[in-house]
C-alpha cells in the first residue's frame, strides 16, 4: 500500500482532516465490512470529524443527562428556516411534518398511507436499491421508469411507467430521488413541475426522498419538490443525515404538502417512537448552525468531483462517468473494462478498494458502480490508481 500523508486538524477542508489511522479507529460499518489493507469508498459515511456545533449540542446533552425520549418542534423549525435561507423556499409548515426514525423508514410509512399492499412503486433505475427492498417487503410492486442516457427523468418512460402502475384501477407511487443516488442528478424546477402534472393526471402520488437536499454543488440549484406547481398532495422525506454524516444518529421528517396533510395526520403516533432524542439533538443544531461547516464540506466535495475526471482521464479513461451537481456519489460505467456486470467486486478482489456494486441498483446498474466521493482527495487518487492497476 502505498504511503497515503496524513490528515491536518487545522485544514480548512474537513474531508483532509483525519488521517486514515484515525478513520479506522471507527466502528461504524464503512470501516469494519473490510479488512484494512481495503480503502472503503463505498457506504454513504463521509470521512469528516463531526461539525462543531453538532459535537457542542450532544456533549451539552450528555452532560446533563439529558437522553430521554424527544419533544417539541425544535427539529422542524430548523429545517423550515434552511430550507428558506438555502433554498428560497418558505413551503415547510411545522403542523405538515412528522418526526419518523429515519429517511427509508419514514418512505415505508408514507407508502402504507396512500398505497396498499399489491399496488405499484415507480422507481426511477439506476436508484438507491434499498427502494427495491423496503418496497417488496411491505409488498408493494415496483415498476422501474429507466433515466435517459444523461442519467435524467425521462417523462416518456414515467408516463408509462404510470400508465402501468395505476392498471386495473389501482393506486399508485411514484417514489422520487431527489437528488439522484446514484448518479448525483439534480433535478430542474422544469423536470419537476413536469413530474407533478404527470402524476396529476395519473393519480400517482409522488414520495420525494430529498435527503441529498443539503449536498448540492454551491454552482447548481436544489428544487425541493413541493415547491413545483401541482405538488401539493406529494410528500417529502428530509434529514441532515448525509449531508453532516450524521446516520448514527436517527431523525428524519415527513413533510406534507398542502392537499397531502390529511394523509400525513393519519400516520400513527407510534412512528414517532422510533428516532433519537439525540439524533434530534444533532439534526436540529446542524440545521441551525451548522451552515458554515456545510459549506467547507461542498468546496472539499467539488474539489473531489473535478478531482476524480481528471484522474479517470488520466489512469481509467475508458471509463464513462458524467459527473453530478448533488450528493458525493460518482456513478461509474466500467463497461469498456470488460470486467464483467459487477466492476465493484473485480476492484475489491484485484485492487482492494471497496466501491458499491451497481446491479443492486436496478436495471441499468450492471457494468457499473457507485464511488464515495466524501473522502480525503489523497485517498480518492491512491483508490484510482490502484483500479487502474487492476485493469
Amino acid at each position: 500500500m502505498e504511503q497515503i500523508p496524513h490528515g491536518s486538524s487545522d485544514d480548512p477542508n474537513p474531508l483532509r482532516r483525519l488521517t486514515l489511522e484515525q478513520l479506522r479507529r471507527r466502528t461504524s460499518v464503512k470501516w469494519r465490512e473490510h479488512p484494512d489493507d481495503v480503502l472503503p469508498l463505498w457506504v454513504a459515511e463521509m470521512d469528516v470529524p463531526l461539525a462543531e456545533p453538532v459535537a457542542r449540542a450532544l456533549t451539552e446533552a450528555v452532560a446533563i443527562g439529558d437522553t430521554g425520549y424527544p419533544a417539541g418542534t425544535a427539529y422542524p423549525e430548523a429545517l423550515a428556516a434552511f430550507a428558506s435561507e438555502r433554498w428560497g423556499w418558505d413551503g415547510i409548515a411545522v403542523d405538515r411534518t412528522r418526526l419518523v426514525p429515519d429517511v427509508m423508514l419514514g418512505i415505508v410509512e408514507v407508502l402504507k398511507l396512500i398505497t396498499a399492499p399489491g399496488d405499484a412503486v415507480v422507481v426511477n433505475c439506476p436508484v438507491y436499491n434499498p427502494f427495491y427492498l423496503f418496497v417488496s417487503h411491505m409488498e408493494r410492486r415496483v415498476v422501474e421508469a429507466p433515466l435517459d442516457d444523461r442519467a435524467r427523468i425521462d417523462h416518456a418512460a414515467l408516463e408509462e411507467a404510470f400508465g402501468r402502475a395505476v392498471a386495473g384501477g389501482r393506486r399508485a407511487a411514484y417514489l422520487l430521488c431527489s437528488p439522484h443516488n446514484p448518479t448525483g442528478t439534480v433535478h430542474t424546477a422544469a423536470e419537476l413541475a413536469a413530474v407533478a402534472g404527470l402524476a396529476a393526471r395519473y393519480g400517482v402520488r409522488v414520495v420525494a426522498d430529498e435527503i441529498h437536499a443539503p449536498l448540492v454543488s454551491r454552482s447548481a440549484r436544489f428544487v425541493p419538490y413541493l415547491s413545483v406547481p401541482g405538488a401539493g398532495s406529494g410528500f417529502s422525506l428530509m434529514s441532515a443525515s448525509k449531508a453532516w454524516n450524521l446516520a448514527g444518529l436517527k431523525a428524519a421528517l415527513a413533510v406534507a404538502g398542502p392537499d397531502a396533510a390529511d394523509d400525513l395526520a393519519a400516520m400513527p403516533p407510534e412512528v414517532g417512537h422510533g428516532p433519537s432524542h439525540l439524533g434530534v439533538i444533532a439534526h436540529t443544531a446542524a440545521l441551525r448552525d451548522g451552515g458554515d461547516w456545510l459549506d467547507a464540506v461542498l468546496d472539499g466535495i467539488d474539489d473531489n468531483r473535478k478531482l476524480l475526471v481528471d484522474l479517470l482521464a488520466t489512469h481509467l479513461p475508458s471509463v464513462r462517468h458524467l459527473p453530478g451537481e448533488g450528493t458525493y456519489l460518482a456513478w461509474l460505467d466500467c463497461r469498456a473494462l470488460g470486467v464483467g456486470d459487477d466492476p465493484a467486486a473485480h476492484f475489491l478482489d484485484r485492487a482492494r478498494v471497496a466501491l458499491h456494486s451497481g446491479p443492486p441498483f436496478g436495471t441499468g446498474g450492471a457494468g457499473h458502480a457507485r464511488l464515495n466521493l466524501a473522502t480525503s482527495p489523497e485517498v480518492l487518487t491512491e483508490a484510482v490508481r490502484r483500479m487502474a492497476g487492476a485493469v
